[in-house]
């Protein structure tokens, strides 16, 4: 690489020359600066931030963590991110834990030893989030509200999305209703499951008779298993609702695939309403959150907390909306 000692060797100057030539043009002569500024353009040199940064303790990025950069929920999220971001002149460091509790703490780690001016974070294990506490870096909770001490967080209703989701399988007369879930680690998909549960008590329904399947994962393969295994069931449930769109879409392949057709023998809803949904085979019905609302709101509460001395702490919870679609409208 070329270094700013390359350029003061083809300029014909000192080091600190280069460096007034660049940070402090005042300095040096105006002829000078103009044999520096012709040698780093000859050379193609680059300042490096790093050394800046590491005096003044932090950079212009700011980090970004989510649990799974492939569903496009976190996609519309860190444009979000991204937005607001942009408007201040700083960068994204955008990362994916992958929802393993293991990658999230090297991420972690990373952002500490980069000093990242402050980060957004969807946490896949809270533990995580005591040791980088130690560090002082400002953060924020994307997706997530945690009992804990005092932070932004910005997130979504999940017990009312959950709730709303069932309630309206049991209003077309649904009994016989299952929930795909992701892994029961992550709160959201506790949180939908505990709506629905709600939603079939306040229908007059047993919600102990809610059928549950763990997915391993939040993507379209586990949610093809998990179609597998509701048709491989002796009493198949007439009516599912899943904890992701991605889960929801393999389900739809799954079933189609051995014949059973959405909506008349299987109703099926969503979650996200991510762009996919309204374009499946069979529109699916869905809940929606406001990722790119979510991204741009975290990142604002972020920078103010970075730059105002007087910031206060906000839990931000924004309310989903149903969305209905064709794959939910058989009546029973």
């Amino acid at each position: 690489m070329v270094s700013i000692r390359h350029v003061a060797e083809r300029a014909g100057v000192s080091v600190a020359t280069v460096s007034n030539a660049i940070n402090r043009p005042d300095r040096v002569s105006p002829s000078t600066r103009a044999r520096v500024l012709a040698a780093i353009d000859e050379l193609g040199y680059v300042r490096s931030d790093s050394a800046r940064q590491l005096r003044a303790g932090s950079s212009h990025l700011v980090a970004l963590l989510v649990l799974d950069i492939g569903n496009p929920f976190f996609v519309d999220l860190a444009r979000g991110v991204e937005d607001a971001v942009r408007e201040q002149g700083l960068g994204v460091m955008l990362c994916n834990s992958d929802q393993d509790a293991e990658a999230e703490s090297l991420y972690l780690s990373l952002f500490a030893e980069q000093r990242v001016r402050g980060a957004l974070i969807t946490p896949a294990d809270p533990a995580n989030l005591d040791a980088f506490d130690r560090h002082g870096i400002p953060h924020v909770l994307v997706d997530r509200v945690l009992d804990r001490a005092a932070g932004c967080s910005v997130s979504v209703d999940d017990v009312t999305g959950g709730h709303l989701a069932a309630a309206h399988l049991a209003e077309a007369g649904h009994t016989r209703i299952a929930y795909v879930s992701g892994p029961q680690h992550l709160a959201q998909c506790r949180d939908r499951r505990l709506g629905a549960e709600r939603a079939l008590q306040a229908a007059g329904l047993d919600p102990a008779e809610l059928t549950v399947l763990e997915a391993p994962a939040l993507d379209a393969a586990a949610g093809r298993d998990a179609g597998a295994r509701l048709l491989g069931r002796p009493q198949r449930p007439t009516a599912v609702f899943c904890a992701n769109d991605l889960l929801a879409l393999g389900v739809l392949q799954s079933v189609f695939s051995a014949g059973v057709r959405v909506p008349e023998d299987l109703a099926l809803v969503g979650y996200d309403d991510i762009e996919f949904a309204a374009a499946a085979a069979v529109p699916l019905t869905s809940v929606r959150q406001p990722a790119f609302r979510i991204g741009r709101t975290a990142a604002q509460l972020l920078l103010e907390e970075t730059s105002d001395e007087q910031h206060k702490h906000e839990r931000v919870v924004y309310e989903p909306e149903l969305v209905v679609r064709r794959s939910s409208l058989s009546g029973r």
